[in-house]
């Protein structure tokens, strides 16, 4: 996660005028310098969709928004590829049985009353299995 220093140095790279406000024009040159390509009105449309104040810029509190939602997406992406190693059977929950697999793989030797008990702490609706949504309140 990144610190405010942090998006602060972000904001003043984006920021070819100092003027502490990020146009659609700088945001196109810079991703330009960065071996991308987007064209003027697709960073128009980035603009658009990010200004919270509606000035047609982007903002120091507008680049901390767009930067912590994509670190939110990506913990979110990570944690969906954990629950895919447990939910090997593709049902969309871990039950006892799948996560007394995944230990043994692991090397910690767990029975299933034991496993029964681990997923009922972060079992929320007490269906003896974990869902998606469990899974990433335990993992929190």
């Amino acid at each position: 996660m990144m610190k405010g220093g942090e998006y602060e140095r972000v904001l003043r790279y984006l920021d070819e005028d100092g003027d502490g406000k990020v146009s659609a024009c700088e945001l196109r040159n810079r991703i330009g310098m960065m071996g991308g390509e987007v064209g003027l009105r697709e960073a128009e449309m980035v603009i658009a969709a990010l200004d919270s104040d509606g000035d047609g810029f982007l903002c120091l509190e507008d680049l901390v928004k767009m930067m912590e939602g994509v670190e939110e997406e990506e913990k979110v992406k990570d944690l969906r590829e954990a629950f895919d190693l447990y939910d090997r059977e593709r049902c969309g929950f871990i039950t006892p049985k799948a996560l007394k697999r995944m230990l043994n793989k692991l090397g910690e030797s767990k029975s299933m009353d034991q496993c029964r008990a681990m997923i009922s702490r972060f079992d929320l609706n007490g269906d003896g299995m974990l869902s998606f949504e469990e899974f990433r309140v335990m993992m929190n």
